[in-house]
């Protein structure tokens, strides 16, 4: 049985952090908290460890999952281009529940699934993700649970649904507090799709509604924005 680390322990968060990093070297899964709900999490540059993610969840290469990143600097290092709308959203909601789908830098040498050469991004607000994001670099993170399944809020949560598939768990409490006012079927990162404007072809796009509202965003770059009618199409 995969051992459960209590972060709230420090001799238990030292412990699973040193153990979660070597599992990560080693191509193997993760389980993290993060501010919104639990994540499985994978070395990104490791197309192997991918592929042993999307097994875990019972998910397809079609459903590529996003990366989580230690900060804004890492944005321009695997995004193409960044509209300054898009810099001006991530200045205003990360860290936290804001995806973000660009074009990739094609030089970039990994594998997440069918990506159609686009990659999304988030920082998290999450002081265990976010310690473990700074020694290991990019790491590829979906929900963790099975495909269909209702996301993880808890590290045993996750753990029964993912088992012995995960080298690691990494229990930080209840994920979500900070959005504790968001119903739960909206604990999700919100995904915006920045791809037509980054390429000069259209304007942003929420592909899923989550913890940032539309309003929030809107009274940010609203003029860069698809509108309402299109954005629920």
């Amino acid at each position: 049985m995969a051992p459960i680390y209590d972060c709230s322990v420090d001799s238990e968060l030292l412990s699973g952090m040193r153990l979660a990093r070597a599992a990560i070297g080693r191509g193997e899964l993760v389980v993290i908290p993060t501010d919104t709900v639990y994540g499985i999490a994978a070395d990104a540059f490791d197309p192997a460890a991918v592929q042993r993610l999307l097994n875990a969840k019972g998910r397809d290469r079609q459903s590529p999952p996003p990366v989580l990143i230690p900060g804004i600097p890492t944005l321009d290092a695997l995004a193409e281009s960044v509209p300054q709308a898009v810099r001006d959203l991530v200045a205003e909601f990360w860290p936290g529940g804001l995806t973000i789908v660009l074009p990739a830098q094609p030089s970039l040498a990994w594998d997440l699934g069918e990506t159609n050469g686009t990659v999304a991004l988030r920082m998290p607000r999450d002081t265990i993700a976010l310690e473990l994001l700074s020694e290991t670099g990019p790491l590829a993170v979906s929900s963790a649970n099975l495909t269909g399944e209702p996301a993880a809020r808890t590290a045993a949560e996750a753990e029964g649904m993912l088992g012995d598939s995960v080298a690691i768990y990494l229990d930080g409490g209840a994920a979500g507090g900070a959005y504790a006012g968001v119903g739960i079927d909206e604990s999700s990162s919100t995904i915006v799709d920045a791809t037509a404007l980054a390429t000069g072809t259209g304007l942003l796009r929420i592909l899923r509604h989550g913890v940032i509202t539309e309003d929030q965003l809107r009274s940010v770059v609203g003029d860069s924005f698809a509108d309402r009618d299109e954005n629920a199409s």
